[in-house]
C-alpha cells in the first residue's frame, strides 16, 4: 500500500472524528516521508513537529491511549455507542496498516498528540490533534 493510500485512509477514517479531552479537537492525518531512513526518537519528533528540544514530550503505548475511546459504556446513548465504533474502526485500520505504533505527547495542559506508526516503505504516518490536559 503506498503512502497515499494510507493517508486516504486515515483521512477518511477520522473525518468528522473529535479526540474528546476538556475541549475537543479534531485529527489531522499526516505523512513523514525521509529521504534517508530515520528511527524516531523524542529529539526527532521535537524537531519534526516544531517543538523546542526543551519540551515535555512523554511516549504513551497505543493502546493504552485509545482505551476509554474503544470501549463501550451502559450509559452511552446511540450517538455515543456510534462514536466509539468509529474509533474501533480507527484502531482497526491503523493496527493493519502501520506497524510499531506510539503516541507522543508534546508539551503541558495544551498537549500536542501524535500518534505515529511505520508504513510498509518504512515512512512514518499517522494522526495529530490537541489533548487539553489541566
Amino acid at each position: 500500500m503506498t503512502n497515499l493510500e494510507v493517508f486516504e485512509l486515515l483521512d477518511e477514517a477520522v473525518k468528522g472524528l473529535l479526540w474528546n479531552s476538556e475541549s475537543d479537537y479534531p485529527f489531522e492525518v499526516f505523512i513523514w516521508e525521509f529521504g534517508e531512513k530515520v528511527s524516531l526518537n523524542n529529539e526527532v519528533v521535537l524537531k519534526i513537529t516544531k517543538h523546542t528540544l526543551d519540551t515535555p514530550i512523554k511516549i504513551i503505548e497505543f493502546d493504552v491511549f485509545f482505551q476509554g475511546a474503544i470501549t463501550p459504556k451502559s450509559w452511552h446513548v446511540p450517538e455515543e455507542s456510534e462514536t466509539v465504533k468509529r474509533y474501533q474502526e480507527l484502531v482497526n485500520t491503523m493496527q493493519q496498516y502501520l506497524s510499531d505504533l506510539k503516541v507522543y505527547k508534546v508539551g503541558e495542559v495544551e498537549i500536542d498528540v501524535y500518534i505515529i506508526g511505520r508504513t510498509n516503505t518504512r515512512d512514518y504516518a499517522g494522526l495529530a490533534t490537541v489533548s487539553i490536559e489541566t
